[in-house]
């Protein structure tokens, strides 16, 4: 029997991967995974996509071999920002295949890129969202349903949001995760629920999910706003999560309070992956001080985060995609839609700094010696 606001966690592999750590038990963790680039791909920044798929698929195997799932084809694999819908359709083929061969959990996104950019009408945003959706289901992921930046743009008003998620969650397979992504991550989805006003999008999204009991298994809340979160997660029905996407106050809300406490959704556990499954590990103890020691894990690394994620946030996908090469995830840095460039070498450099005291780098010389080369390439040798 869980307390109130407190939901058993969804189902896991048997076990861990071979060679790898057994999931959580106490908590449902996935990060959000980000893409590498094939950098010999003759291609410009508003060109299709190009993926060097060995590499992009083994980073997803890293996660799971540390016992977190992979929330594939999400803001942080650059959708919207360099990665077009037929990459993203294969991507989610791909990792779907490695995820039934290794057993590793695994949550797709599922949006409306396939649209032209504008405004669109609702019939069309709607035959978009059912595209993607039909594709998740057939290869066996679990629906994330993203955000629509066509949507905001194009509804009148809550009733639409109720209308179109409706319609998807009456023909959707298996519960599905909502995702509301604030406008720090995307300046197009102000406004999103039919409302600027944070409460009233709150009550629209509560509505929502209400009106379909038992065909929502989470929400994913991306506010950067701990307080809304909790408040958000006390008035969610029996047995709906609450997958935190706040990249500023994770620790807080994955402990939780004495009412409940968040799942985890997060593209910060993407560079944070070792140290924040065995930080989240402790709790499935239950034992005095088992919070206590969760904190004391990652309380450091919210420095980091925030740093990362700082604005324009939008761009945070910079700063994890270095880190990735850094710890040799990689062989390069470069990313599709040239956003390499998004982040100052200041920024850059500062990660690097942060991520080397939290031991984050299997090879920490490999680590500083590809941070010299590449401040070098920027005529700042003296670094």
């Amino acid at each position: 029997m869980t307390a109130p606001g407190r939901t058993a966690a969804g189902p896991h592999p048997a076990g861990p991967l071979p060679g790898g750590y057994p999931p959580p038990a106490s908590r449902t963790v996935f990060a959000a995974a980000h893409v590498v680039a094939d950098p010999q791909a003759d291609t410009t920044p508003d060109g299709p996509a190009a993926l060097d798929w060995d590499a992009t698929l083994a980073f997803r195997r890293h996660l799971w071999s540390h016992g977190l799932g992979v929330a594939e084809a999400m803001d942080t694999a650059q959708r919207g920002m360099g990665l077009d819908w037929p990459a993203a359709a294969e991507l989610i083929r791909r990792s779907a295949a490695e995820a039934r061969a290794v057993g590793g959990p695994l949550a797709c996104g599922v949006g409306t890129d396939q649209l032209p950019p504008g405004k669109a009408a609702l019939a069309d945003i709607r035959g978009a969202y059912e595209e993607q959706l039909g594709l998740v289901e057939d290869v066996g992921g679990q629906p994330i349903l993203m955000a629509s930046r066509q949507l905001a743009a194009a509804a009148r008003g809550p009733a639409d949001y109720r209308e179109l998620y409706g319609h998807l969650l009456r023909q959707a397979r298996r519960p599905v995760i909502l995702h509301w992504l604030g406008p720090m991550f995307d300046p197009a989805l102000e406004g999103y629920w039919g409302s600027a006003d944070l409460d009233t999008a709150t009550d629209t999204f509560l509505d929502i999910i209400a009106d379909h009991p038992g065909t929502v298994d989470g929400v994913k809340v991306s506010l950067l706003d701990a307080g809304r979160e909790v408040a958000l997660r006390r008035r969610l029905p029996a047995g709906v999560r609450c997958y935190t996407g706040d990249d500023f106050h994770y620790p807080e809300l994955i402990a939780g309070d004495d009412q409940g406490f968040s799942h985890a959704l997060l593209g910060v556990f993407d560079p944070l992956a070792p140290l924040a499954a065995a930080a989240v590990r402790l709790l499935d103890t239950e034992r005095p001080g088992a919070t206590a020691d969760f904190r004391a894990a990652l309380d450091p690394t919210v420095a980091l985060s925030r740093h990362l994620f700082r604005a324009p946030t939008r761009f945070y996908k910079t700063g994890v995609v270095l880190l990735a090469w850094l710890a040799g995830h990689q062989s390069h840095f470069t990313m599709v839609g040239g956003l390499q460039s998004a982040r100052s070498l200041p920024h850059l450099r500062r990660a690097h700094e942060l991520a080397a005291g939290l031991g984050l780098f299997p090879d920490p010389d490999l680590a500083a010696a590809r941070m010299r080369t590449l401040l070098a390439l920027h005529g700042m040798e003296d670094a």
